[in-house]
């Protein structure tokens, strides 16, 4: 099982490398596209992305030189019919310079890159919102390699995708990132850096008054606030535990660690750690916590030790224990979740 890193500098390559991560994912904005298009809409990052072919090469030598590979995002959910033939060229002139994959989602461009640029492999996107077996093979006769699976597959339906289809590369997220909804329909941008995340989500203030106007009932008040509050406590798990980190530097936030050894058992090809907006340091030492959790597995670990492992990482169980991180809460840690049933959590 490999490690899918994302990458917006050709300076990140390296330590994320070295780090444990043996694929790396990137997004790019030529100048012609913005000249041609005037917009920087190649891909679902408005932030994010390699500055220019230039950069786009030094990713793809320093990458190569280091025995991985480099993928390429091109995976809004629709292009315009004009905008084809460039992403098309795109496609082709990552290839021609020793790219692997183009991570796409829109049916028309997977069929352009495979009618025209054959030798470039096709990932298909979470965005595409493939989650089963008929989905799942339905791209593979469009040509594609691997399926990257969306964030609300559970770990059970990850293993009927890998028995069913052996030959198709899948893919799922691990880290970072999470979002409960609709990623196919979803058309949000996500922030740069620290701020990092859609902008979908919002800490909005409500103001509540009963039908016929004037102040709720005091008991539905408290109950429309309460529900507000476990909002707030939510929406601060979504975009990372605030952005904060554990002591180690490990990252908080969403996460699906406990869930590696079963998803290793079922054939997963590589977990993948999104954020490709966010800070350099912390896209390192993403890949160095689940690279830790995979040297475990690899090792032979029984999986509910590594569970414990991975959870110990960070040192701060409660986060673990309220589920509001976990990519598959189905697998994660009994233990953990037992050690705080009952008590009330702070999420700061």
């Amino acid at each position: 099982m490999k490690i899918t890193a994302p990458i917006s500098t050709p300076a990140e390559v390296e330590p994320l490398v070295r780090a444990g991560a043996r694929e790396l994912y990137c997004g790019v904005v030529p100048p012609d596209w913005i000249q041609r298009f005037n917009t920087s809409g190649v891909n679902r990052r408005v932030f994010g992305n390699l500055n220019g072919y230039a950069d786009l090469e030094r990713v793809v030598d320093k990458a190569s030189s280091l025995d991985a590979e480099v993928f390429l995002v091109l995976n809004a959910q629709q292009y315009g019919e004009q905008h084809l033939d460039a992403l098309t060229e795109i496609g082709a002139r990552f290839k021609s310079i020793g790219g692997k994959a183009a991570i796409v989602a829109d049916i028309s461009l997977i069929a352009s890159l495979a009618a025209n640029v054959p030798d470039l492999d096709i990932h298909v996107s979470s965005v595409a919102t493939c989650r089963n077996v008929e989905s799942a093979r339905f791209f593979a006769t469009l040509g594609a390699k691997r399926i990257i699976l969306p964030r609300d597959v559970t770990v059970a339906e990850i293993g009927a995708i890998t028995q069913a289809l052996p030959d198709l590369d899948v893919e799922a997220f691990v880290l970072n990132d999470g979002c409960v909804f609709e990623e196919g329909a979803c058309h949000t941008v996500h922030l740069p850096m620290n701020k990092g995340g859609p902008i979908c989500i919002d800490n909005y203030q409500f103001e509540y008054q009963a039908t016929g106007g004037g102040r709720p009932q005091e008991r539905a008040l408290r109950r429309l606030e309460q529900n507000d509050l476990d909002y707030k406590r939510w929406l601060w798990y979504r975009f990372g535990n605030g952005f904060s980190v554990a002591p180690n530097g490990y990252p908080w936030g969403p996460c699906g660690l406990c869930a590696m050894p079963a998803m290793h058992a079922a054939g997963l090809h590589s977990v993948k750690i999104a954020g490709r907006e966010g800070a350099s340091e912390r896209k390192i030492k993403s890949v160095e916590l689940v690279a830790r959790v995979l040297e475990r597995i690899e090792a032979g670990e029984p999986a509910d030790e590594v569970r414990k492992f991975a959870v110990g990482l960070r040192d701060a169980p409660s986060h673990c224990a309220s589920g509001y991180m976990c990519y598959y809460p189905e697998v994660r840690s009994r233990e953990v979740a037992g050690d705080t049933e009952g008590k009330v959590l702070t999420a700061a």
